[in-house]
């Protein structure tokens, strides 16, 4: 494969990725599978299976990989910086309005009708990966204890997540049916034009090993080091780049679980931000293109804008958010990298699938006590914690009901669900309904 031609390719598709993990993934399945058919069926669901097992975001693990196998180490890296420049760009002017403006009649109107339906779009994200997950009365089992330990009992969210794998393994020794549930797509479409054969291949050595470590660890750790004895251990940005560090080797399943863990860390022990800020950045990210973990930049950015130290707010607000997304997407480029070689010698292994089925549906808990979050702090103004930990339950006060969300969330659901129209469209909709709420003088905060 020429590398221009895979380089304007991949441009391509960072520019189409909207809609979340799903989306991104249903892209790069349109495009590289069934178009250009660059790649196989079964070549693409393996390395979807392997990136569904990593801390991160699997859309854009799975771009690094496929990247990787058309062209190597630069493939992957142009894979990887592509799939998030445009959307990292873009949130990044998007923070800037919304800090500078975010205040003003005609913004809050905006967000009024965008908070509502990113819980519209979190409800949507629980049924699709339901659907997907929960095949078995087991599998069911695994969601609901997930979402009870997390929401009720504040059991470590890792700890979770590692208790749900090793059921799935197990399970899958006994069924070994059960591990076929954590493919999202069919093993069957068009033969390739490029042949297995012809894709690129390392062999696994403990030289190149340590060498990817050492270069990849290296990038990843610089920048925090430098901010440590630059703005000292108790900054702001000392404190985002070693918390979004590591937020990146432990949320698993998705973007939608990550967000519930950094939603009740950055409001509720850092401060850096509003759960009412968390949901409105959600809509920012749900409007551009990328990996929906890039609100990661936006929660940083309002956190160091709030928290400038010696710096200029607005330049302590650009710091954050570049140090953020450096710590959260390097990781990507790690796992890839460093275990694409091996997995490609274990494509017939079930282990890995059987694991990943055990993560998928302890996952269906987590988004579920996420829209909960969400549909409580948006349509309500006033809530009563119910639980202490990484994904707290936060009861409403019912006499505080928002009616203009309500009525907007409604919609949403309806678009969404009924005339099953696009993320896009859905929040085009609901930020006109919120503008018009405004101009009318109805109550919107």
């Amino acid at each position: 494969m020429a590398f221009r031609t895979a380089l304007r390719a991949w441009f391509a598709i960072s520019l189409q990725t909207f809609g979340g993990p799903a989306g991104q993934i249903a892209v790069m399945q349109r495009e590289l599978v069934d178009q250009r058919r660059w790649i196989g069926q079964r070549r693409f669901q393996h390395a979807l299976n392997y990136c569904m097992l990593l801390p991160g975001p699997e859309a854009q693990q799975l771009a690094i990989y496929i990247g990787w196998l058309l062209n190597g180490l630069r493939g992957g890296l142009a894979a990887g910086i592509l799939f998030v420049l445009p959307g990292m760009i873009a949130l990044l002017a998007l923070s800037a309005i919304y800090v500078g403006f975010g205040d003003t009649t005609a913004v809050a109107a905006l967000f009024a009708g965008l908070g509502p339906a990113v819980v519209a779009i979190v409800v949507q994200a629980v049924v699709r990966v339901a659907g997907r997950a929960l095949t078995h009365p087991l599998l069911v089992g695994l969601g609901v204890a997930a979402f009870a330990a997390l929401a009720l009992f504040a059991v470590p969210f890792p700890i979770v997540i590692a208790v749900a794998a090793l059921v799935g393994w197990l399970a899958g020794r006994r069924r070994p049916a059960l591990g076929r549930a954590a493919g999202h797509i069919s093993s069957e479409g068009p033969a390739p034009l490029i042949s297995d054969d012809m894709l690129h291949t390392e062999t696994p050595s403990p030289r190149r090993t340590w060498k990817i470590l050492g270069v990849c660890l290296g990038l990843w750790a610089t920048p925090v080091l430098l901010t440590v004895l630059l703005t000292g251990a108790g900054s702001v940005f000392t404190a985002q780049g070693l918390f979004f560090s590591g937020t990146a080797l432990v949320t698993f399943g998705g973007a939608y679980a990550v967000l519930a863990f950094v939603a009740q860390q950055a409001v509720q022990v850092y401060g850096w931000l509003g759960a009412s800020d968390m949901v409105r950045g959600l809509a920012l990210a749900e409007t551009t293109p990328g990996p929906l973990i890039m609100v990661v930049q936006f929660v940083a950015f309002l956190g160091a804008f709030h928290h400038p130290g010696p710096f200029n707010p607005w330049v302590a607000g650009v710091l954050g958010s570049l140090l953020t997304t450096w710590v959260t997407f390097v990781p990507c480029f790690l796992f890839i990298f460093l275990g694409a070689p091996y997995i490609e010698r274990l494509r017939s292994n079930t282990a890995l699938s059987s694991a990943l089925t055990g993560i998928t549906a302890a996952v269906v808990g987590v988004i579920a006590n996420l829209a909960l979050y969400f549909t409580v702090t948006t349509l309500f103004t006033r809530t009563a914690l119910l639980a202490t930990g990484p994904l707290s339950i936060h009861l409403p006060d019912l006499t505080t009901l928002r009616p203009v969300q309500l009525g907007i969330a409604v919609t949403a659901a309806l678009l969404i669900f009924a005339a099953h129209w696009s993320i896009l469209r859905v929040l085009g909709v609901c930020a006109v309904l919120g503008i018009a709420a405004g101009l009318l003088g109805l109550p919107i905060t």
